[in-house]
């Protein structure tokens, strides 16, 4: 299968032209833009362009609204509720994580759920958005049913990942960003461009048995928490995943567990609607309503490189602190571009020519 190879700059300006095609206005469409890009520089590579196309039809189908009204339905000094309208996540996000920091300066943290959103990209774009102020930012979200808690062949929760970010003094900072599952459905989705088979501990089928077949969501299947079995800990991940579903889902007035709406445009909405769309929750603490920040980012360097001293195992060459990889994808692909797989190409070529723009 083919690769083409795209500067950041290019694809930026296509995905922000779609954006504005689709009535995002101006900085919506920079902001969503930015938001879904950060995946692909970070090389998760399932959240980025190739989700383009998703977002588009999910304006066609009218479940999301290009210009939303986002507002602030309830609030105290460190809290707020945010209604995100039927808007992009990927707009509404960046919208409630700021509010997060803006009560964190005044209170020392903040805290915001959100309803009545849609898909936000990857949790580490909108938690990373605290690092700057000397903050630790959260974010998860709830997501599309297609896990099976332990011991179940129903799908009740989403992927619900959790990302947590914090700043480092000389070191850079520490980005934790994972799913609650043993993978994300957008690894299957890769499986599945690629023709390639998934490890097993990663989906079952209908009946609850283990599979290797990337395609096994469409025939009823469903993925797995992480530790994928009961044996390697699956009761964790679907505990980690439950408690994503209730701070995104129940404490802002969200959807949550099955009734979450799915992000294919074509899968059907679940006739009961508990809720207002999909849930998020942020959250953004000031290192200094704790302890002076430059002492916590001088323990934070030291325990960093307390860890990248770690003797690794054979085989491998270091020890990685969680957000390096991304990082260092994320430098590579500014100065080499992003490549992209043929599928996806062709799917950005079929949104030019549906809006008549230019994509290569």
């Amino acid at each position: 299968m083919g690769e083409q190879t795209f500067s950041y700059n290019q694809l930026f300006n296509f995905t922000k032209t779609v954006f504005n095609k689709i009535g995002c206005n101006k900085k919506d469409s920079i902001t969503a833009s930015e938001s879904l890009l950060s995946a692909d520089l970070r090389g998760i590579d399932s959240h980025g362009v190739a989700r383009l196309s998703g977002y588009v039809r999910l304006w066609e189908v009218k479940r999301v609204n290009a210009s939303p009204e986002i507002k602030v339905i309830h609030e105290t000094a460190s809290t707020a509720v945010v209604d995100g309208d039927s808007g992009l996540g990927l707009v509404v996000a960046p919208f409630a994580m700021q509010i997060a920091i803006e009560k964190a300066k005044q209170a020392g943290t903040g805290w915001v759920s959100v309803q009545n959103s849609n898909h936000f990209g990857i949790a580490a774009h909108h938690a990373m958005m605290a690092l700057q102020f000397d903050m630790i930012g959260m974010a998860m979200t709830n997501a599309s049913p297609l896990v099976a808690p332990t011991f179940s062949v129903d799908r009740m929760l989403g992927t619900n990942p959790i990302c947590v970010a914090v700043p480092a003094g000389e070191e850079p900072a520490f980005v934790a960003d994972l799913a609650t599952t043993t993978a994300a459905n957008g690894k299957l989705e890769i499986l599945q461009r690629k023709n390639q088979r998934a490890p097993v501990g990663w989906i079952q089928d209908k009946d609850g048995n283990s599979s290797t077949d990337p395609h096994e969501l469409k025939k009823g299947g469903a993925l797995l928490p992480l530790g994928g079995d009961k044996e390697h800990g699956s009761h964790k991940g679907y505990a980690l995943g439950a408690v994503v579903d209730i701070f995104s889902g129940l404490l802002s007035g969200a959807n949550y567990a099955p009734w979450v709406p799915p992000f294919p445009a074509y899968v059907p909405m679940p006739e009961e609607q508990p809720g207002k769309g999909i849930g998020h929750f942020f959250g953004a603490m000031r290192i200094d309503a704790f302890r002076p920040g430059k002492d916590f980012k001088k323990n934070m360097d030291h325990w960093i490189r307390g860890f990248r001293k770690a003797k690794p195992v054979a085989g491998e060459k270091k020890v990685l602190i969680p957000g390096d990889p991304e990082r260092e994808m994320q430098e590579n692909r500014m100065k080499e571009g992003i490549a992209l797989i043929e599928p996806v190409i062709k799917d950005l070529e079929q949104l030019a020519a549906k809006f008549n723009v230019s994509f290569q």
